[in-house]
């Protein structure tokens, strides 16, 4: 190997982050090695950093939209509408799947059934109008840009960080679905997830980090004991499910702690 070539690790780290923006983003990355087995799997430790660059996105184009003096729910509704079209409406899409399956399906067979099915019933529309409702209305009441984009750094950051706890302490679901491909992330990339989220968070917020860590945390949890209940484990639509309710509740708290 020559002086100038980057170490192994190095190397790994690039390529499993580069494979977290590909998948958690509709950012046109190509990747030039094929995938190891476990490369889904480690990807998931840089989620928060994914995750805190989509909020810095969001938090961008709020920016511009407070220099243009639009009021801030608009502005708030832009930043959202920034960030679903940059993420795909991924997580989103998860959240309705979950609430069609846990509200529509009367045992754990046909709650899987509905969660894979592509459309989307009632519970999954109200699901969608609340969590852009309430996320709005929260950065409406943040207001300002310098309170919006710190909000939307940390609450990107932290409600992508419980992804790894959730792959890793609880059992896919179903054999065959997506959550079971991608694997259950080793203890040092779960540590790797928790270490960017917490991080983004405090240099972003600083005092107000603890506050809103516990609040993802507590909306993690809550969402991983409802799947545990309703389906016995975990599918790519709960880790959607959590990350909505997470940010939701980050927002929320900032709102109310701040605003």
């Amino acid at each position: 190997m020559s002086a100038d070539s980057p170490a192994p690790s190095a190397a790994r780290w690039t390529s499993d982050l580069a494979l977290a923006v590909v998948f958690l983003t509709r950012l046109p990355l190509r990747l030039s090695d094929p995938l190891a087995e476990d490369a889904h799997a480690r990807a998931m430790g840089w989620f928060p950093l994914v995750g805190a660059g989509v909020g810095l996105c969001g938090g961008a184009v709020h920016g511009l939209a407070a220099l243009a003096h639009l009021p801030p729910l608009p502005a708030a509704l832009l930043a959202l509408g920034a960030m679903v079209w940059l993420t795909g409406a991924l997580h989103e899409d998860g959240a309705a799947d979950v609430a069609d399956g846990f509200g529509g399906g009367r045992d754990k067979a046909r709650k899987l059934e509905i969660m894979r099915d592509s459309r989307v019933g009632s519970y999954g529309v109200l699901a969608i109008v609340f969590s852009v409702a309430v996320r709005a209305s929260a950065l409406a009441a943040l207001a300002e840009p310098h309170l919006v984009i710190p909000a939307l750094l940390a609450s990107g950051a932290l409600s992508r960080g419980g992804m790894a706890v959730i792959a890793r302490f609880m059992n896919p679901a179903r054999a065959d679905g997506l959550a079971a491909r991608q694997g259950r992330p080793s203890p040092g990339t779960v540590a790797l997830s928790l270490a960017l989220a917490l991080g983004v968070a405090v240099a972003a917020l600083h005092g107000l980090a603890a506050a809103a860590v516990l609040s993802a945390a507590l909306a993690v949890l809550a969402v991983a004991r409802q799947a545990r209940r309703q389906i016995g484990g975990h599918t790519g639509d709960v880790f959607g499910a959590a990350q909505q309710v997470a940010e939701t509740a980050v927002l929320l708290t900032l709102a109310a702690t701040v605003a």
